[in-house]
């Protein structure tokens, strides 16, 4: 069976917010994709703030203090995920959006 790989972002207005339960649900949910194959990668990301801009379309590289876009909400984490189709990858994104109670986007990684 082929399998397609989808992103996962998590979207929140701040860093570091999940509550003891969250952080327990997520703990849970990770382990139980793990075990039915899905899993590829995951992690939470540290405040825009700390980012770096990096341009490197000119005669030299340009770095700017991020973060790249001013906005409410950001990507605080991610999971990367096996699915066989877009239907499963949905309900992991649903169960994902579920156990860290946050909304997340799922987008598809382009096949090459």
């Amino acid at each position: 069976m082929i399998q397609m790989q989808y992103l996962i972002s998590v979207i929140d207005d701040r860093t570091g917010s999940a509550t003891e339960d969250e952080m327990a649900a997520i703990d849970a949910f990770n382990d139980r994709v793990q075990a039915d194959g899905h899993w590829v990668f995951a992690g939470g990301l540290a405040d825009p703030t700390t980012s770096t801009v990096v341009d490197n379309r000119g005669d030299q590289a340009l770095f700017t203090d991020g973060p790249f876009l001013e906005s409410k909400e950001w990507v605080a984490g991610f999971w990367v995920f096996d699915a066989p189709d877009l239907d499963v990858a949905l309900q992991l994104a649903a169960e994902g959006s579920k156990h860290c109670n946050r909304r997340v986007e799922l987008r598809p990684f382009l096949v090459v």
